[in-house]
Order: structure tokens, then C-alpha cells, then sequence
């Protein structure tokens, strides 16, 4: 049987009540029941156009930013960038122009994106919301005392897997108590996601805090006796208890905490929006404001929490959005487990 669990940032999603996310979703025996995503991976940028010099922007002039053809770590020089999704839980790769010499501010949403620069180029990483909706999104540039001008992009359709089960209702009710736990957890799950330092990352390329097989079930909805869950926001990996999990990049430990569905957990922040969570850990070995290197053991992995078995659930964070982890690991990252999800019982 494969465990399973359900993570907070599963639950934060907009528009969902606690009461609403399953105590059981998913895992693997090693990791959260891995969900196949069943769509073809979607094709790099293409190369872009001037920008417009100034009012609301486009690319290509009088064009939305299309997903054909661009090599991201040549549009940013020497940097080695995620890979490009331009889909819900996706991340946006995008060439920023800036005339004034001040770093340009770029906000998705109402959140600060990253913006990094490298060999003469700006270039925003954006983090684009699992419940984005689809077709035209527009990001909203400051560059100096410019006014403020816009970038628009289409957001592309991806086909997550829904699974449809009928449990019992305690099962995925929570308790009044519970309910209560968890709305006192939210907003300090929700300050550490927002953390934006101005420190850009050592690296977007991250490395699998665990060595175990990773499922694909980032994406994958439930429905419970007809009832729709939020999807799930992060990547399970298999790794039995005491497992050592592992920075994957250089970071500075925001917080700690025991949360009624993460269980043992740590945020790390990375640089410029970008936070990477760890749930379910047996055991937390650094403590906040502690600053870690690439490599260096940030606990144990456990069952702690709401879930049914070991595994180690790992979130990424873009501007305030769970991502999809799978697009800063590198190639060599051991494969994802292509078994189903086990129903509950």
C-alpha cells in the first residue's frame, strides 16, 4: 500500500477552506502517490522581440509572448535557468529591458517576482500559480522613475490527473479542533512563503534533497464523495525514516515548525522569492536565521503530520506560488515513479 499525505500548501490555495483538504492525500511508498501528468512537456520561449518603449508592453510590439523556441540560459547569459512552463504551475522565463541602470521591479498578481541580471541582461523568473487561469496574464514592470508599464503572456492549457474516491467522511473532515489548529498554522505558513530577500540565488538549479525515486503527482486533483480537493502543490520522494534531507542550494533557514498536516517542517529562502519546504521530517537539525550550503543536512525524514507512511514532500515557492519542483532539478535527478495512485482505505 502506498502512503499518502496532505501538505498545507496543498491547502492554501485561493478559494478553499481547510475543512476541505483530505487528511490522506497521497504519497508513495516513497513519496505521494505519483500522479502521471498526461500531457507532452511544453516547448521552450521563443526568442522575443524589442519591447515597446514605454505604456503597456508586449512582447514582439503587438504580441504576447509565445512558447516556441527560446534557449532561457542564453537569453541570461552564464545563468543556468529552471526549465520553462508557461502553464498553470508553471514558471515564466522573460527577458526584462531597463534604460534607467536601477534593477527593474517586477510584480505578478500583486507579488514581487525575481528579477536577475547577467551579462548586460535582466531577466524575470516568475512563478505562475497552479490555479491560474488560462490566456492572458500580464506582469506589471517599474524601471526608475518610469511609470509603470506591462508585459503580457499566455497561460497554456496542462492536463493534471483527477482521481475520484468515496471515503468515509471522517476521513476527510477535520474535527473542530483540528480546524481550529490549522487556521492559528495559516498565517505563519503564509509569512514564511512570502518572504522576498533581496539577495539573488547562487543557483535555480536545484539538487533532490533526498536520493530517492520522486513522483510526478504535483498537479494531481481529488475528489472526495464528489466533493473537489485542492490539487497538490509539491513532490513526494520516496526515503525511509532517518533518511538525511539535504539543502539543495545555498539558503537561510526562515522558520521552523510542527503543523497539523505538514508535520515537522522548514522554509528556506534561497534569494529573491524564491523558498523551497520540507514536510514531514522525523527530525529538524538547523534552526531560523541559521545559513545553510548546498549539501548540508537540514533533518530527518519522518511521517510526521497528516499522512499514512515515510516520505519527504518538497515545495518550491515562486513569488509567493507553489511551482512545479521538477522544473529546477537537473536532468541526472533519479526518474519519477510511473505506478498510479493507490486509493485510499
Amino acid at each position: 500500500m502506498r502512503m499518502k499525505c496532505t501538505c498545507e500548501g496543498d491547502v492554501l490555495q485561493p478559494g478553499r477552506t481547510p475543512r476541505l483538504a483530505t487528511p490522506l492525500a497521497l504519497a508513495a511508498s516513497m513519496t505521494l502517490a505519483t500522479s502521471l501528468v498526461l500531457s507532452a512537456p511544453t516547448p521552450a520561449l521563443s526568442a522575443p522581440k524589442p519591447l515597446a518603449q514605454s505604456g503597456s508592453r508586449q512582447i514582439a510590439d503587438a504580441g504576447d509572448v509565445d512558447s516556441e523556441g527560446l534557449d532561457a540560459s542564453s537569453a541570461a547569459g552564464a545563468l543556468v535557468l529552471p526549465q520553462e512552463s508557461l502553464v498553470p504551475g508553471g514558471v515564466l522565463i522573460l527577458p526584462i529591458e531597463s534604460k534607467s541602470g536601477h534593477t527593474p521591479v517586477v510584480t505578478y498578481d500583486g507579488k514581487r517576482a525575481m528579477v536577475l541580471h547577467s551579462e548586460g541582461h535582466w531577466v524575470a523568473v516568475v512563478g505562475i500559480p497552479l490555479s491560474a487561469p488560462l490566456g492572458r496574464a500580464v506582469l506589471h514592470v517599474r524601471d526608475g522613475t518610469s511609470p509603470q508599464s506591462e508585459i503580457t503572456f499566455q497561460v497554456k492549457d496542462k492536463h493534471y490527473v483527477t482521481q475520484s474516491l468515496k471515503v468515509a467522511p471522517s476521513k476527510v473532515d477535520l474535527s473542530k479542533k483540528d480546524l481550529e489548529r490549522v487556521n492559528r498554522e495559516r498565517p505563519t505558513i503564509l509569512k514564511a512563503l512570502a518572504t522576498y530577500s533581496v539577495q539573488a540565488p547562487k543557483t535555480l538549479r536545484l539538487r533532490q534533497p533526498i536520493p530517492g525515486i520522486r513522483s510526478s503527482s504535483y498537479g494531481l486533483r481529488r475528489v472526495f464523495n464528489g466533493e473537489p480537493r485542492n490539487p497538490h502543490t509539491g513532490m513526494d520522494i520516496a526515503g525511509p525514516t532517518g533518511t538525511p534531507i539535504r539543502a539543495p542550494a545555498d539558503g537561510v533557514v526562515i522558520d521552523t515548525g510542527n503543523y497539523f498536516f505538514n508535520g515537522n517542517t522548514v522554509f528556506l529562502d534561497h534569494g529573491e522569492g524564491l523558498i523551497t519546504m520540507y514536510c514531514h521530517m522525523s527530525r529538524i537539525d538547523v534552526r531560523p536565521g541559521d545559513h545553510v550550503k548546498t549539501g548540508q543536512i537540514l533533518g530527518k525524514v519522518g511521517a510526521t503530520g497528516r499522512v499514512t507512511g515515510p516520505h519527504l514532500h518538497w515545495g518550491v515557492s515562486l513569488n509567493s506560488t507553489f511551482v512545479d519542483p521538477a522544473l529546477f532539478l537537473s536532468s541526472e535527478a533519479p526518474s519519477t515513479d510511473p505506478s498510479p495512485p493507490t486509493p485510499l482505505h
